[in-house]
C-alpha cells in the first residue's frame, strides 16, 4: 500500500502555530497560578518546545530547564538516560522518551517534565520505523505517560510539519497532565 502524499496547507500550518502559541500560553498561565515548574528534553524538535514556552511572558517564573539531547551520547551522558534503555528499546521509543522526561525532571528539580524523541525526516535511518514515528512523554506527580504520535498516519509530512505537530501534541499532553491528569 503506497503512502499518501500530504503536505499541510499554509492555513493549516498557521492554525497549528496558533494552537502551539495558545497552548503554551495556557501552560504558562496555569503553572504561574499553581507555582509549578517545567523542564523539557527534546530530540527531534531541537528546542521548539522550550522556545514556544519561553516566548510567553512570565515563563521565566516557571520554566527551569530545556535540554536539546539530539545525540544518543547526550541522552546518556548529559541527561543520564540509562544506556540499557536505549539498547533495549531504541532511541525512538516510549521507554526512552519517559527516561528523558524523568531525567530532565530530576536534573532541573522541576515539578513536571515533557520529552520528545522521534524521526522527523525527510528520511529514516531505521529499517523498521517510518518517518513520523515520534514519542512524547510527560512525567508529573504519579503520571508517567508516553505515546507514539504516529504522525506517519497523516501522510508523508515534511520535516518541519512533523516537528510542528510534535510540539503541538507535547504541549497538549503537558497541559492535560497539569489540568486533568491526562483523562
Amino acid at each position: 500500500m503506497e503512502k499518501k502524499k500530504y503536505t499541510l496547507s499554509e492555513d493549516e500550518v498557521c492554525r497549528i502555530r496558533g494552537d502551539i502559541d495558545r497552548t503554551a500560553q495556557n501552560v504558562v498561565k496555569y503553572m504561574i497560578g499553581e507555582k509549578i515548574t517545567l523542564a523539557s528534553a527534546e530530540s527531534c524538535t531541537g528546542g521548539m518546545i522550550a522556545s514556544a514556552v519561553t516566548s510567553v511572558a512570565g515563563a521565566s517564573n516557571v520554566f527551569g530547564c530545556g535540554i536539546v539531547s539530539y545525540s544518543v551520547e547526550c541522552k546518556e551522558n548529559v541527561l543520564g538516560v540509562d544506556k540499557s534503555v536505549i539498547d533495549s528499546f531504541g532511541v525512538v521509543s516510549a521507554e526512552t522518551a519517559l527516561a528523558m522526561a524523568e531525567a530532565v525532571k530530576k536534573l532541573s528539580g522541576s515539578d513536571i517534565a515533557v520529552a520528545v524523541t522521534g524521526l522527523a525526516g525527510p528520511k529514516s535511518d531505521s529499517d523498521v520505523l517510518p518517518v513520523g514515528t515520534v514519542y512524547a512523554a510527560v512525567v508529573y506527580k504519579d503520571i508517567r505517560h508516553a505515546e507514539n504520535l504516529k504522525l506517519y498516519e497523516l501522510g508523508e509530512l515534511s520535516r518541519e510539519e512533523n516537528r510542528l505537530m510534535t510540539v503541538k501534541r507535547a504541549l497538549e499532553l503537558t497541559y492535560s497532565a497539569l489540568t486533568d491528569g491526562l483523562r
